[in-house]
């Protein structure tokens, strides 16, 4: 594991230290009394590395999660722990690290819903926002799925989807996806 400061990452990794977080996990960040959980497709291998969801420079969740005003500041990925105490959560359709999501195979998506709807029994969280509808598609098989509130919850809870926020999304900039979170967040108070 590698250290983030504020200023930056203390030493980027190695090809072969990226290589070697290849199916990692991450542990989910969950607490009780959750306004949201976020359910990303799954982990990077560069957020395998870090042991933190979203941490691959370049991804906007932490940005998006910020300038929509679900947290004061701007966190960082280590400070995921932080998001209970806003009433947020964090976990993944499939929990190991791939390169590329399309790496992730139908039946593992299709196991995540599975998962998923467990977590959502279990931790009753009030809203669960899926960033990556294609893998929502895809784990539930609502082909029809579009960004924003779903008319089918997920067990007790609301569900949403949101625009996945690796850079690699050209569809939305930031400002973008800060509004979609943010159209999120005034539904959720």
């Amino acid at each position: 594991m590698i250290e983030f400061w504020s200023h930056g990452w203390v030493s980027p990794p190695t090809r072969e230290q990226l290589a070697a977080a290849r199916d990692r996990t991450i542990p989910d960040v969950l607490g009780t009394d959750l306004t949201v959980l976020f359910c990303g497709i799954n982990p990077s291998l560069y957020s395998a590395y870090t042991g933190h969801h979203f941490a691959r420079p370049g991804n906007r969740f932490w940005p998006a999660l910020h300038q929509s005003g679900f947290t004061p500041r701007l966190l960082r990925p280590a400070e995921q722990h932080l998001l209970p105490g806003f009433g947020l959560g964090l976990t993944n359709l499939v929990a190991r690290a791939t390169a590329r999501a399309d790496e992730v195979s139908q039946d593992e998506l299709a196991a995540g819903g599975e998962r998923l709807s467990a977590l959502v029994e279990q931790y009753r969280p009030r809203t669960v926002a899926i960033v990556g509808v294609t893998a929502y598609r895809a784990a539930f098989g609502a082909r029809e799925a579009v960004i924003g509130p779903q008319a089918a919850g997920l067990g007790s809870a609301e569900l949403w989807m949101l625009p996945n926020p690796s850079g690699l999304n050209a569809h939305y900039q930031l400002g973008e996806l800060a509004a979609e979170f943010r159209t999120l967040r005034e539904r959720t108070r």
